[in-house]
């Protein structure tokens, strides 16, 4: 059997190694920082068995599709979609009712910035009033909360506090959002991923593993890159 590649690896001052299959199916290892490669090596060919079933999750997942900004194309916004009617008001540019997605014609020669500005801008919006939300649930009150272009991360917890969150997270279900969300208030107080930090996030949400599930099965579908 063809002997695994491994991809990346990421060195910090973390104790142990972790493995990681990225959504685009690559192998990401996070070792300490003098852990020797031949110790790396060994330890993937033991979890090759692991690292090839997560590979092969990965590659059956739904992939994107190429956006045209035609009329009736579909649109995911908080896990609808939503479809994009080209339309000859000029005095809008992108406008959300019912179920459809108005966007002038006079800004289609840009409707891929417009959209995403868009998706930013309720993502600012929607993220911030619900991270106050569980900020009081959690006792973690984040210091800032910043919306990015992350295409590798969905979210992570900086220093004393500040919160980050792909704009793409506006695409999926509120209650995914909620889920991120919690994630990285938890971190605040939790940084790494131990055992009390799970059991802080499950208190709060006694269904996180559903919602980390639908996000690794259709995370790949929250874009508007072209494939």
């Amino acid at each position: 059997m063809e002997k695994i590649k491994i991809d990346k690896i990421v060195r910090s001052n973390r104790k142990t190694v972790g493995l990681i299959v990225t959504q685009d199916a690559t192998l990401v290892v996070r070792a300490p920082v003098f852990t020797p490669v031949e110790h790396i090596e060994r330890l993937v060919s033991k979890k090759s068995p692991w690292i090839r079933r997560k590979i092969a999750e990965v590659l059956k997942r739904p992939k994107p599709i190429t956006k045209e900004f035609v009329d009736g194309e579909g649109f995911l916004y908080l896990g609808k979609f939503y479809e994009l009617h080209i339309v000859d008001d000029a005095s809008l540019m992108i406008r959300l009712r019912d179920d459809r997605l108005d966007i002038s014609k006079n800004v289609l020669p840009h409707a891929r910035q417009v959209i995403a500005q868009w998706y930013k801008e309720e993502a600012l919006r929607i993220i911030r009033e619900r991270c106050v939300w569980y900020a009081k649930i959690t006792g973690y009150k984040p210091i800032s909360v910043k919306i990015t272009n992350a295409q590798k991360r969905w979210g992570s917890c900086g220093p004393r506090g500040t919160l980050n969150f792909s704009w793409r997270l506006i695409m999926a279900p509120v209650e995914v959002i909620d889920y991120l969300i919690v994630h990285e208030l938890v971190h605040i107080g939790q940084p790494d991923h131990s055992k009390l930090f799970w059991a802080k996030v499950k208190s709060i949400l006694p269904d996180y593993k559903k919602r980390e599930k639908w996000l690794k099965q259709n995370g790949g579908l929250l874009t508007l890159m072209r494939s």
